[in-house]
């Protein structure tokens, strides 16, 4: 083409906007904007206009050449990029160097160069207006004027300038465009020369698109059109124009030809309708009505819009429409005529706005303009006022629709809902992606007008039911879209609570309850965990109430039917209660609903009366609707409680109403763990949340319109009335006690009382037992004149009654096997202020079932001590698996023969506790019925897990008891470390731990006796004292230890299972250390009764047994670091042990054993050296009286020198070390008088110098 042929030091123009130069050389000189009649019209025109200005530069030099020496050629044309102004001979200069800044990035460098290029052209126009003879103005600019562009007032540099601008806002390079639309913005404004009449025609003409351009030459040359237009707009002049002269044609001529531009492209539309709308903001009414509507070619763009989809038409036409205030058949079918908000949002005009609409995603990410200014007809500023929590809560009520709203309230509510409906619903979500993620847009934008009353009509079924289809699969383009509206819809919740339940009401509702299973997202639980106020909560508990009651959202009913008790309002309630019942789905919102009542306690920070109130409310709401049913009507007044409850119009179903009251157990237990870490009140504290519950059931109860949710047999219905009145009772006297023990005995047996009350109500016929044995230990426990009379059967023998602990052992272990999380709870708070009073018995019971195995009997003939025989065995018996299944087969040889002597260990307990006839060998201190309850409270677990669809095994749910009698124990142990039933409890737990059949069935069992062991007894505050503490129990417990530090570990023989061995190997590091803090944790008992030496020979014995095998057998796993421990923390012991010591360490059959049992000595050695004075005497006679002994081991150690060089030193350091304690002691001379002369010579030839000092030091 000619433009790329054109020399690059030709001028500006060219090299500053090169591609806008590319369409002009084509650009014929025809002005009605219709192509070029051919190809070679522009060429033939250029290259005549090139030779005319050639000719006019040589007859303007030559005329020139002689009257003006200072005048040269010009070549305004032809003149390069580095000139730096034009002159016209009597003008001012202009430089030309500003379009270069025009185009620069910098913003602040364009509105530089834009400020001094108008300066500069009106003072050159100014001069040229004052100058009579044009043509000498002209100068060499004359070329300029010679061309049909309407500029015949402006001067030479304005006219270049005036075309420069309008070619230069086609080109795309850098910011070219923004500079010259800028600068033709400011020089139109500034100079009026330039008559808009002849810059529309330059536009056309200079900015001409021909068929042969390509594609982006040719939206260059419409982008520049558009630049041009916007330029002009923005400058003011047709504002000017038609103060001027009213009836100026030019308005009508520009928005024609705005709007002939924006029907070549579509990208085009919303730009073209951005300008026209500027100007409508400028002009008055009159000028819109005579000249912007009246427009040619606008009224057929307004009726082809709603068949063509087209937005920015429906844009221009509500922002004139909004503008006049006049009702117009210009805007075709766009506007109904007359126009009204109700008007444009019925159903039907909305469904002929659909398709523009819709088209309105083209403008994507960005939301298109059009919807703020719907919405803001939608819902104006004035209407819809923010709703506090009560007016909130009540407008979600379907029976208060006594409060009427105003007209316009109304008319906006109805106006949104057919707006969701056919918009948001029908025309974007059931289309593409983008209109889906265009409806999100305007549903954000919806929401941040709106109040939180109407957050159910925009977040509706459909809205929500899309987003859960979204957000369950993440692999979507839409899954960012639905995650940052979510984000979006937090945000504008903020910390507002009525919006907050709002949002999550409408999640959840429409949902069904599933949106965060579905959508595996955590926003409805976030929601929730951001109550923070006392309102808040209540509004958001009010209406999780309306939810589940008004279930499915049903036809609206009279707000006063469900009042009436006539014979039309029973028959309703029939019928209801036989209509089909409500949908799995409905099912699910009410379980939902049951589950987040009491949820919003767990994260709100509430003062205690606040807090209180909170609870109450949920507490009345799980009450009623899982415990009671109304007989008459879905309603019913109390006039007592001064409250109205309400049902659901369909039977509640029986799962439903099963976990109602499992929550409302969980928050009573809730309850009362926070009421334990504050202190109780002088009388019962009036926020008592179990004495309120108690009161409220009782008047429920007694209104004759209310009923239990199920019918209770005879024993049941008298368990409930009896624990009724053993609540109340208990509730008086503790009103009686001061904050002492009892009146901790008190609270806790009424919450316990109260949580088997409605495990009566949750499963008949299995607790009514239990409740009578609860309460006779109320009557036992205190005084019965306040108590409630009992039945004959229920009289107990004083002379044949048990203890009353080991009823109430008894009651809470028949209680454990099948008790619900929270009654656990209350069963240790009372387990917790009674196990001071707990008897040996009763400790025994609950032992028996921590030792309870379900493997086959070893000697299934023998009496019931041979079981007991092999039980006290596994506290030993560490072997390996295939040993353990023998076990559990009946092959016990090996087993038996390693447990000689470990039976008498709770003999000894037993005798000890003041039970001489208890032995280990049988269910001591059980009798037949309490051996019976035992084998009970398992036999009632087994069949009540077996009952049960999926069941566990029977071993399981041995360990689920387990676990649970566990706590107990452990309760016992952290109020009782000083109690000698400790070490029951300990000898028992160390037996469980130690038996491998423990660690086959649980390993959670295991690491839970480990955990007691570890931080209830071994590392305790306190430990056993006292006079009940017997010297032969610890001997006995003792000796099991320190037998179980030296047992063995056998490895498997088959190997191929690293990880089976690996387990065994670290159950054994385990066990080892089980047996070593055994150890030291009874000597510590042990030194603190301060026995007499001669009781303590018998612990001597203990240990002279042990270093016998770590001395002479191999198996022997006991490791000198241990020993050498004890004798650090127990020095007595090393001191009684140290010849024993001695004198088996010289006849020791292994060089490594006697080697590493100088450690041993070494340690007594020290021992007896430090100390005071009277203790250093004890040391040195001691040592004096073995001294034969050591001189004896140290002749074997020298005469027998072990043959690796490490051990040898070893050696030589012992001895050493032992002749500088020696000297120290001052007992060289006894030393060497036991040495005999071959002694003598061997220690001398040996240790040289060290002994012939020794040697000395004697003389």
């Amino acid at each position: 083409m000619g433009s790329k042929k054109r020399d690059n030091s030709s001028s500006d123009v060219e090299t500053n906007t090169n591609d806008s130069q590319k369409p002009l050389n084509k650009k014929p000189k025809n002005n009605d904007g219709s192509a070029a009649p051919s190809s070679t019209k522009p060429m033939e025109s250029k290259k005549k206009r090139k030779a005319f200005d050639k000719e006019r530069r040589r007859a303007a030099s030559a005329a020139d050449a002689g009257s003006r020496a200072g005048a040269s050629e010009p070549k305004p044309a032809a003149q390069s990029a580095d000139s730096p102004s034009t002159s016209g001979g009597a003008l001012p200069e202009f430089h030309i160097g500003v379009f270069k800044d025009l185009a620069a990035a910098a913003e602040s460098v364009r509105k530089a160069a834009a400020k001094q290029m108008v300066m500069e052209l009106k003072e050159v126009q100014n001069a040229y207006d004052g100058l009579e003879d044009k043509e000498i103005g002209d100068g060499g600019f004359k070329l300029e004027a010679e061309k049909d562009d309407g500029l015949d007032n402006c001067a030479p540099s304005v006219r270049y300038a005036v075309r420069r601008l309008i070619r230069g806002v086609s080109s795309s390079r850098e910011c070219a465009r923004q500079g010259f639309a800028l600068g033709l913005t400011v020089l139109t404004g500034a100079v009026h020369n330039v008559r808009v009449e002849s810059f529309l025609k330059l536009v056309v003409d200079l900015l001409e698109v021909t068929s042969s351009m390509k594609g982006q030459e040719a939206k260059d040359c419409l982008l520049g059109r558009l630049f041009a237009y916007g330029a002009l707009a923005r400058s003011g002049r047709l504002t000017h124009e038609y103060s001027v002269d009213k009836n100026t044609p030019y308005i009508k001529d520009f928005i024609s030809a705005l709007i002939s531009l924006a029907n070549k492209k579509r990208y085009l539309q919303e730009p073209a309708v951005s300008i026209i709308l500027d100007l409508v903001e400028k002009f008055p009414v009159e000028a819109l009505v005579n000249h912007v509507i009246e427009a040619p070619g606008l009224q057929e763009w307004f009726e082809a819009a709603i068949e063509v989809g087209n937005p920015d038409a429906l844009l221009l036409a509500l922002k004139v429409r909004e503008k006049i205030s006049i009702d117009s058949s210009k805007f075709g079918k766009l506007l109904p005529n007359p126009f009204s908000s109700g008007q444009l949002f019925s159903a039907d005009h909305l469904s002929s706005l659909s398709n523009c609409l819709k088209e309105s995603t083209f403008c994507q990410p960005r939301v298109h303009s059009l919807w703020p200014v719907l919405i803001n007809i939608l819902l104006p500023n004035t209407v819809l006022q923010s709703e506090d929590a009560v007016s909130a809560s009540n407008s979600l009520k379907k029976h208060k629709k006594s409060r009427k709203s105003s007209s316009s309230d109304e008319e906006t509510v109805k106006n949104l809902q057919s707006f969701c409906e056919i918009i948001i619903e029908g025309s974007l979500l059931f289309s593409s992606h983008d209109r889906k993620h265009l409806a999100f847009d305007v549903l954000f934008l919806l929401l941040q007008k709106l109040s939180a009353s109407l957050v159910p009509v925009v977040l509706s079924n459909k809205v929500v039911q899309c987003l859960m289809d979204i957000l369950s699969t993440k692999n979507t383009w839409l899954y960012k879209v639905a995650q940052h509206f979510l984000k979006q819809l937090s945000d504008w919740v903020g910390d507002d609570d009525v919006r907050r339940v709002a949002v999550i009401v409408a999640l959840q509702k429409h949902g069904n309850g599933k949106f965060e299973r579905i959508t595996r997202t955590k926003h409805v639980k976030d929601f929730m965990s951001q109550f923070k106020t006392e309102p808040g909560c209540m509004l958001f508990i009010q209406n999780l109430m309306n939810l589940f009651v008004d279930e499915g959202n049903a036809s609206e009913e009279p707000s006063d039917q469900s009042q009436t008790t006539d014979e039309n309002s029973e028959i309703g309630s029939i019928e209801d209660k036989d209509s089909p019942r409500i949908n799995g789905n409905s099912d699910f919102l009410k379980s939902w609903v049951i589950e987040s009542l009491p949820s919003i306690l767990k994260h709100l920070k509430l003062d205690h009366e606040e807090k209180f109130r909170v609870q109450k409310e949920i507490m009345k709401f799980l009450a009623v609707q899982g415990l009671f049913t109304a007989s008459l009507g879905t309603e019913v007044t109390s006039f007592e409680l001064q409250e109205k409850f309400r049902w659901p119009k369909s039977p509640t179903p029986n799962a439903l109403c099963k976990m109602c009251i499992d929550q409302l157990q969980l928050l009573l237990a809730n309850a009362q763990k926070e009421e334990g870490s504050h202190p109780l009140a002088n009388s019962l504290d009036p926020n008592d949340l179990g004495s309120y519950f108690m009161k409220f059931f009782s008047t429920l109860r007694n209104i004759p319109s209310v009923s239990l949710f199920r019918s209770l047999d005879e024993e049941d219905e008298k368990a409930v009335k009896n624990l009724q009145a053993m609540e109340a009772r208990l509730s008086r006297e503790e009103r009686s006690h001061d904050c002492n023990a009892d009146a901790h005995r008190l609270h806790a047996l009424r919450y316990l009382l109260i949580q088997l009350l409605l495990q009566v109500l949750l499963r008949p016929g299995e607790y009514s037992e239990a409740a009578s044995e609860l309460i006779i230990c109320c009557k036992k426990a205190f005084s019965a004149s306040d108590l409630p009379e009992s039945s004959g059967e229920d009289d107990l023998d004083d002379e044949d009654a048990p203890e009353l602990m080991d009823v109430l052992v008894d009651t809470l272990l028949s209680l454990l096997p099948q008790s619900s999380a929270p009654m656990r709870v209350s069963i240790d708070q009372v387990f917790k202020y009674f196990c001071n009073d707990i008897t040996d018995d009763g400790l025994m019971r609950m032992l028996r079932v921590i030792k309870k195995n379900l493997k086959p009997a070893r000697h299934p003939d023998t009496a019931s001590a041979d079981e007991e025989d092999d039980e006290d065995d596994d506290f030993i018996n560490i072997e390996e698996e295939e040993e353990i299944d023998q076990a559990e087969t009946g092959e016990t040889g090996e087993s038996d023969e390693q447990t000689d002597d470990s039976e008498s260990v709770l003999e000894a307990e037993e005798t000890d506790h003041g039970h001489p006839e208890a032995s280990d060998d049988s269910d001591s201190g059980m009798d037949d019925d309490a051996m019976f309850r035992i084998d009970t409270y398992l036999a009632q677990m087994f069949k009540e897990k077996k009952n049960q669809a999926g069941g566990e095994t029977a071993h399981s749910q041995l360990v689920l008891f387990k676990l649970r009698i566990l706590s107990l124990l452990e309760i016992f142990l952290h109020e009782n470390p000083g109690k000698p039933q400790v070490l029951t409890v300990y000898s028992k737990l160390a037996q469980a731990f130690v038996n491998p059949h423990t660690a086959e069935v649980s390993e959670q069992l295991g690491q839970r006796i480990w955990g007691i062991l570890q931080k209830q007894i071994f590392k305790a505050k306190d430990y056993p004292r006292g006079d009940g503490v017997q010297l032969s129990t610890l001997e006995s417990l003792l000796d099991r230890s320190l037998k179980l530090a030296s047992k063995p570990f056998k490895r498997q023989k088959s190997s191929s299972n690293s990880s089976k061995q690996s387990a065994a190997w670290n159950r054994q590091k385990m066990v080892s250390s089980l047996a070593q803090q055994s150890t030291f944790w009874i000597l510590k008992i042990i030194d603190s009764r301060n026995f007499s030496e001669s009781e303590l020979q018998r612990i001597v014995q203990i240990f002279e047994k042990v270093l016998l095998g770590y001395f002479d057998s191999k198996k022997s796993q006991i490791k000198s670091g241990f020993l050498k421990e004890i004798f650090r923390r127990r020095p007595w012991i090393g001191h009684a042990v140290f010849g024993f010591i001695l004198e088996r360490c010289g006849r020791a059959k292994s060089d490594f054993r006697r080697v590493e049992a100088l450690d041993l000595i070494m340690e007594i050695l020290k021992s007896l050296v430090t100390g005071s004075s009277d203790d250093q005497n004890v040391s040195k006679k001691t040592l004096k009286n073995n001294l034969d002994k050591l001189s004896h081991l140290m002749k074997e150690l020298v005469t027998n020198m072990p043959s690796k060089p490490a051990r040898r030193t070893e050696v030589q350091k012992f001895c050493v070390r032992a002749f500088e304690i020696l000297s120290k002691l001052n007992l060289t001379k006894s030393f060497v008088k036991t040495l005999t002369p071959d002694a003598q010579a061997v220690l001398e030839a040996q240790f040289g110098e060290h002994f012939v000092s020794l040697k000395k030091l004697e003389k």
